[in-house]
C-alpha cells in the first residue's frame, strides 16, 4: 500500500513539476516582440523644433520652464522640461537651470517626446538695455 501512495504521489509530482516547466518555455518568446515597437520611438527625438519666447514661469520642482512666445502669429505658452543633457547656455557660456528667471529671452531647441517637450538647448539671450549701460563710463 505504501508503495502505491509512493508512486501515486511521485506521479502527481511529474505532473506538476512537467506543467511548471511547459509553463517557462513561452516565456522567452514574449522579449522578441517588446523590441519591435522600439525602432518606430527612436527617430522621433532626432527632430528638433524652436520656440523662442520669455520666460514666463520656472519651476524648480519639476525642472521645467513656461515661455511665452508667438506660434502662427498667435501668443502661446509652451512649457519644456528640461533633462541632464539640456545644455543652458548665455553668451557662449554654461549655465545652470537654477539661473533661468522669469522675464529672460530664451531660444530654445526642443523633441516631443511622447506628450511631453524635453528642451535640448536653451540659449538665453542676454539683455541689451543692461549691457549698454554697464558698458557706459560713470564720470
Amino acid at each position: 500500500m505504501k508503495k502505491v501512495i509512493l508512486l501515486v504521489a511521485l506521479a502527481i509530482f511529474v505532473a506538476f513539476a512537467s506543467g511548471a516547466m511547459a509553463q517557462q518555455k513561452p516565456a522567452p518568446a514574449k522579449p522578441a516582440t517588446t523590441p519591435a515597437p522600439a525602432p518606430t520611438a527612436a527617430p522621433a527625438p532626432a527632430e528638433l523644433e524652436k520656440f523662442s519666447g520669455v520666460i514666463h514661469k520656472v519651476d524648480e520642482m519639476a525642472k521645467a520652464i513656461a515661455v511665452k512666445g508667438k506660434v502662427k502669429k498667435e501668443e502661446k505658452t509652451l512649457t519644456f522640461a528640461t533633462d541632464n543633457k539640456t545644455k543652458i547656455t548665455k553668451g557662449g557660456q554654461d549655465m545652470s537651470f537654477a539661473d533661468l528667471k522669469k522675464n529672460m529671452t530664451v531660444a530654445i531647441q526642443y523633441a516631443k517626446v511622447g506628450d511631453k517637450m524635453v528642451a535640448a538647448t536653451i540659449k538665453v539671450a542676454a539683455p541689451k538695455a543692461a549691457a549698454k549701460k554697464a558698458e557706459t563710463p560713470n564720470k
